[in-house]
């Protein structure tokens, strides 16, 4: 009993905040497996207007499976998201769905299709938290201080039905690593998925509990997204993101 109540004890959370203002970006992405096979070719693009920021993160897969996530953000002060939109369809993902989501409003929407393939859409409202971070985890682990214990923040999980989780994200060490002949310093940070709740409690007894995610950031005056690997989509296989060159140079 004493362990249900700790689980579902609502943990702090908390807006991350901005170190370097965010603006113009467009980079390039490879998405393998964990023994190097190449899934899907990336792109990440970002647009800054003011402290308003457009960024959007998609995957084309080799099967035809496309990921796409747009999100719309602000930046004053503290990250704060605006809006979401991840499109995932086709093969590679054991749930194809589309949702959006509006913090200022509340409105959680998600479309998909059931095990006999009949279109299905989901619609709730309700009191999200101010530091929901969908769409924003590629952006948000570059603004925090490697010396800084646990930050924790929000996202909506969709597994169809929205579901509000926490990531805790905490550091786990600094490792070189070269450029040609110029070496840098990265950091790694793991994010964990706290369900929380009774729900929170069950779910590793039920082999439910979601695989921690490693994220490396180039650290300095100027951060960068070096690599993730861990799960695209809820349920998903550990792959793995890293920066790619286009071919052809």
């Amino acid at each position: 009993m004493l362990a249900v109540l700790l689980a579902c004890r609502s943990l702090t959370a908390e807006q991350v905040p901005v170190r370097h203002m965010e603006g113009l970006m467009h980079g390039f992405l490879a998405l393998r497996t964990l023994d190097g096979k190449r899934l899907a070719d990336g792109e990440m693009t970002q647009i800054a207007e003011g402290d308003r920021v457009t960024s959007r993160l998609i995957f084309r897969f080799k099967d035809g499976s496309v990921y796409d996530d747009s999100t719309i953000f602000t930046q004053r002060g503290a990250f704060r998201l605006l809006s979401d939109h991840l499109v995932q369809r086709g093969p590679s993902f054991k749930q194809p769905m589309e949702a959006s989501i509006e913090p200022s409003s509340g409105q959680v929407t998600v479309r998909y299709k059931d095990k006999d393939g009949e279109e299905k859409i989901l619609k709730e409202r309700r009191d999200l938290p101010s530091d929901v971070a969908n769409g924003l985890l590629f952006t948000l682990v570059k603004h925090i201080q490697p010396n800084v214990p646990q930050t924790t923040v929000s996202m909506v999980a969709t597994t169809p039905k929205p579901r509000v989780v926490k990531l805790e994200i905490l550091p786990e060490g600094e490792k070189a690593i070269a450029s040609g002949n110029i070496k840098h310093k990265t950091v790694r940070y793991v994010v964990k998925v706290k369900i929380g709740g009774v729900a929170g409690f069950v779910a590793p007894l039920l082999g439910k509990q979601p695989p921690d995610m490693h994220v490396w950031v180039l650290t300095g005056d100027a951060p960068a997204f070096v690599k993730l690997e861990g799960p695209l989509y809820a349920g998903g296989p550990i792959w793995r993101i890293e920066l790619a060159t286009p071919a052809g140079f």
